[in-house]
């Protein structure tokens, strides 16, 4: 992914970083699965190494960088576990909206914490009755006494229950309508945090996605964007790094099993029991890597929109971000389907093999279903009819 680092001179700092977490990942990564349990050590050496921080800037001690660095960091964690990624790409997403569209207050009251490892910030867009739609809400906020109270259920909050903090979406008032809505951030210790029911998924089983009640009061100033103008803080910065964000972790997951294959093929053992010169092996491993070079270009074209003088709500960028999120949910999954057909019930089906395909599988069965892709082909079929002149990326 070197195309898609933009300052050369910091690449050695970030890839040191990475190295030294991902044997901790790597390590942990088959008992959350088994176990459905969260990766505390993974999130612990996260906070260590200094990654938390990663898009937080400079001047608030982070390492300031941006959407193409977490894009890097990403497709290198979930090479190992995707869940574990998939926490962290998220915390970057609530984090980029923090330092975008964050009060001036609260930008210097939180964002040093986070640089410090000491905050992870879960998002709280879900709601019954919307899904993740994230420009309604129903639950409304109340002002008093120069505080916001909120209270607040969401029936999926990614690492609810081990987050330090929350980005949580609210209508704006109890008579404003449901599109009105309005972005909150709020520390643990401002609220009381109730879960309820389980997390025993197919996949993705480290994530912890499970349900919150929250309610409590938070100080006026943690307000993020203007009132009842969370679409604003949405389309220029939550979205886009959200879909980034996803479609690194399923790139990554997709590169690391494609990895692990050709590890094994080109092994001794693999020599012997694979015929390397079958056309059908050969024409599976090409189809396979032309999707991940597809992602990934489809991925750098996204960057380069959002890192340049292009309005993030124009539409050919909304086209391509929005085709990025399904294009990659789809392929991602189809070639790790299709690496389980190359290698096989020993190597590709069976749950205690190696090289940990049928994990991936089910991890990335989730892709689909992160922010419906028939919800976006719905948008995009409208935003198709709009570009009449089938404007596109060169």
């Amino acid at each position: 992914m070197t195309a898609t680092v933009s300052r050369p001179d910091t690449t050695p700092d970030l890839r040191d970083r990475v190295a030294a977490v991902l044997p901790v990942i790597r390590d942990e990564a088959a008992k959350i699965d088994e176990q459905a349990v969260f990766p505390t050590g993974g999130l612990a050496a996260l906070r260590d190494s200094g990654l938390m921080g990663l898009l937080v800037p400079a001047e608030y001690g982070g390492l300031g960088g941006d959407l193409d660095d977490l894009v890097e960091v990403a497709v290198a964690l979930a090479g190992e576990c995707m869940s574990t990624a998939m926490i962290w790409a998220m915390h970057g997403q609530q984090v980029a909206a923090l330092v975008a569209h964050g009060t001036e207050r609260l930008r210097a009251e939180l964002l040093p914490r986070i640089a410090r490892g000491e905050v992870y910030v879960a998002s709280v867009t879900s709601e019954k009755g919307k899904g993740g739609h994230l420009l309604t809400a129903h639950a409304p906020l109340h002002r008093r006494d120069g505080a916001l109270h909120l209270d607040r259920d969401a029936p999926i909050v990614t690492g609810g229950e081990h987050a330090d903090g929350f980005l949580i979406t609210v209508r704006d008032a109890p008579d404003a309508p449901p599109d009105a809505v309005s972005a909150v951030y709020a520390d643990r210790s401002q609220l009381e945090v109730g879960t309820s029911g389980s997390w025993n998924p197919l996949g993705m089983r480290g994530t912890h996605s499970g349900a919150l009640h929250l309610s409590g009061r938070v100080p006026d100033h943690h307000l993020v964007g203007s009132p009842g103008q969370f679409r604003t803080v949405a389309v220029r910065t939550f979205a886009p790094a959200g879909h980034v964000a996803w479609a690194a972790c399923w790139l990554g997951a997709a590169r690391g099993a494609l990895r692990d294959v050709l590890g094994l093929l080109r092994s001794p053992a693999g020599r012997r029991q694979f015929d390397l010169g079958s056309e059908l092996l050969r024409a599976r491993l090409a189809r396979v890597r032309m999707d991940l070079d597809t992602m990934s270009a489809l991925l750098a074209q996204c960057l380069r929109d959002l890192a340049g003088d292009a309005d993030p709500e124009a539409v050919p960028v909304q086209l391509r971000l929005n085709a990025l999120k399904v294009f990659t949910a789809e392929r991602s999954f189809a070639s790790v389907d299709l690496l389980v057909e190359l290698t096989g019930l020993r190597h590709g089906y069976l749950r205690d093999a190696p090289l940990a395909l049928e994990r991936r599988f089910r991890d990335l069965r989730s892709a689909s279903l992160n922010y419906a892709n028939d919800r976006l082909l719905s948008a995009n079929g409208t935003l198709a009819l709009l570009d009449r002149g089938v404007s596109l990326a060169w």
